[in-house]
């Protein structure tokens, strides 16, 4: 009897962490604890005003309508992120761990892809109006490739948090030893570093 209910425990556990996302709220919405006034300010976002009319950046930016920058979507499920790709740019392969990506083209074209778990990538050529999903967890890139006109996407995530992952800095820029690195990209050690300082972050 003890046996069958500890299973049964386990297996009720097991579904819930794989079936995982936000966690439901019991309230309307969740307010900070150090806000006493709560009105339409604090459900609005005005970081992106005059977004459109900005020059691109020099280089690839996100700029994020998380839980960090926008604390009226905690509890929510829901969160937002402008990418910017000048001319022969890319975001670099990276993961969301608690969200699917859903990617809209709104200026320029677009490369991605992402990779499964059997190891199989999917790409695409995206124009302009055109959507993509990238699934949660697996890995994923966008490449503007267009050698004249920069391009602009706008992402939606199912999660007031999605985080984010990028495979490079955290392989090569977090520590892991020289040696761990080196046997398992199978060269040598020279190589890793090279890599490394690639990516360390210039003071």
């Amino acid at each position: 009897m003890a046996s069958s209910l500890i299973n049964a425990v386990l297996f009720v556990t097991f579904i819930a962490l794989v079936t995982a996302s936000d966690p439901d709220i019991i309230t309307d919405f969740v307010s900070p604890a150090n806000l006493t006034k709560i009105d339409g300010d604090f459900f609005t976002f005005t970081a992106l005003r005059g977004f459109f009319d900005s020059d691109y950046p020099p280089n690839f930016k996100v700029t994020k309508a998380g839980m960090a920058e926008f604390p009226a979507l905690n509890g929510q499920s829901v969160s937002f992120a402008v990418l910017e790709y000048p001319v022969g740019t890319i975001n670099p392969p990276h993961i969301h761990p608690r969200s699917a990506e859903l990617l809209f083209v709104v200026d320029g074209s677009l490369e991605v892809g992402f990779v499964d778990t059997t190891n199989k990538l999917f790409t695409q050529t995206l124009q302009l109006g055109d959507m993509f999903v990238f699934p949660k967890g697996l890995v994923h890139y966008q490449s503007n490739a267009d050698s004249k006109n920069p391009a602009t996407a706008i992402s939606a995530f199912g999660s007031a948090n999605a985080g984010t992952v990028s495979v490079p800095t955290t392989v090569f820029a977090t520590g892991i030893d020289d040696n761990i690195l080196a046997k398992a990209f199978k060269t040598d050690v020279a190589t890793i570093q090279k890599l490394k300082a690639g990516l360390a972050v210039k003071a």
